[in-house]
């Protein structure tokens, strides 16, 4: 059981994406991993992931890339047991050029509150190390 469950209040959707945005921000792909069920399926820009084990190997790929990241989630909607975000993140690559990246993700979960979809879609942007703010 992974709380906040479905079907989600404004409170609890809430609670739901400040936990992402907390785990995220570990930048800890095991940790992350266990917030979604093992068959998960995510789309992530122009990746297709399946199950648990493809979404830590992901994480770890992401974060030795995107490298002093930093992550705020905002709720958009909810019903029952679906949460829409908006999401913006800030991140440098090895060459000290820094990006903002910005999305939306979908997401459903089980009833036992593990995310079983994850659909994102994001932007970069290079910004300058005087536009960061987060």
């Amino acid at each position: 059981m992974r709380p906040p469950l479905p079907p989600f209040t404004e409170e609890t959707a809430r609670a739901k994406v400040q936990a992402a945005e907390d785990a995220w921000n570990t930048r800890d792909p095991e940790k992350v991993s266990l917030a979604y069920t093992p068959d998960t399926e995510w789309r992530n820009r122009d990746e297709f992931l399946h199950g648990r084990d493809d979404v830590k190997a992901f994480l770890a790929r992401k974060w030795a890339k995107e490298l002093d990241y930093k992550l705020k989630k905002e709720l958009w909607a909810f019903i029952d047991n679906r949460i829409a975000v908006r999401f913006e993140y800030e991140w440098r690559d090895r060459n000290r050029q820094w990006f903002r990246s910005y999305g939306n993700e979908l997401w459903e979960f089980a009833a036992d509150g593990l995310m079983q979809k994850r659909y994102a879609s994001i932007n970069d942007m290079p910004i300058r190390d005087s536009d960061r703010c987060l």
